[in-house]
């Protein structure tokens, strides 16, 4: 039983705003109503209090992501709350999901945010929108920025969310056990670097890329600048990656590997802390 539980989570849990969605995703979006509490938060009607709580939440949302992407957003926001199952159904192909970004850049909140799932709002509004105001920029998703670079810095912009299920100790266990991510692969339209490569659940593949990146910035931010905005402005990200630090990922980041990383100190006052369990096996 276990193994098939397993088995579905990682069938859903490759990526979160990187989520492949089918037709449904590009369809008109109808049936929400703007928040009164923040004009960039449509509701589903009946769930206006869901909406509060997201639009209670947004500003600080948007301020860590583009303090973490030292740019604005490209263009206005706007985030669609559904309340019933049924509304993210009808945009998100994977349901189990807690948010995601899909295809022309629509971000959606699932009703898990205002269930069970109420305390991970503000991680992963903050994650989703990391990954929109990339998609703002070069697109919903672009093969040459690798996956685990995508989520790393999305959980890292959001102190943790969408990594919260994973510990620093347990990333250090499968490093030390040969479960790594290949920093080095090339993503294409068609293949993915996702958890599965790694040989990773998804939340230690969003808490190994998250420290990965967190490593990367705490070496040099102004090399990490250099690089996030040449990733914004569409450049290759290994060409600029290279022009950087004059380096691949790969070597570069065998620093991180060889040296068992401690923890990132991405939070003020410590690294950021795993959860004690995981509530929900599908998700973010």
């Amino acid at each position: 039983m276990r193994t098939a539980v397993l088995a579905g989570v990682l069938a859903v849990l490759q990526g979160c705003a990187l989520t492949v969605s089918d037709p449904r995703a590009r369809a008109p979006i109808e049936g929400f109503v703007q928040s009164e509490a923040d004009a960039r938060v449509w509701v589903e009607p009946g769930f206006e209090a869901y909406g509060a709580r997201v639009a209670a939440a947004l500003p600080a949302a948007v301020a860590a992501v583009e303090a973490a992407h030292y740019r604005r957003f490209a263009r206005a926001l706007r985030v669609h709350v559904c309340g019933s199952e049924a509304c993210f159904g009808r945009y998100v192909l994977t349901p189990k999901l807690s948010a995601a970004v899909v295809p022309d850049n629509r971000l959606f909140l699932s009703p898990k945010l205002d269930g069970r799932e109420k305390h991970r709002l503000a991680g992963l509004l903050t994650h989703e929108l990391a990954h929109l105001h990339l998609g703002q920029r070069i697109g919903y998703y672009h093969s040459t920025v690798p996956v685990w670079f995508h989520e790393g810095w999305a959980s890292l912009t959001a102190h943790g969310g969408g990594a919260e299920y994973a510990s620093d100790a347990q990333v250090r266990a499968a490093i030390g056990a040969g479960r790594r991510i290949e920093v080095g692969a090339r993503d294409t339209r068609d293949r993915r670097h996702r958890a599965a490569a790694a040989g990773l659940d998804p939340y230690g593949f969003y808490r190994q890329s998250m420290m990965l990146v967190g490593w990367l910035k705490a070496q040099d931010e102004s090399r990490f600048r250099e690089l996030v905005l040449s990733v914004q402005n569409d450049e290759d990200f290994e060409i600029a990656f290279w022009n950087v630090y004059g380096q691949s990922p790969a070597t570069r980041l065998a620093g991180f590997f060889d040296g068992a990383p401690p923890a990132v100190p991405a939070v003020a006052g410590g690294s950021i802390q795993a959860a004690s369990a995981n509530p929900n096996p599908g998700s973010p």
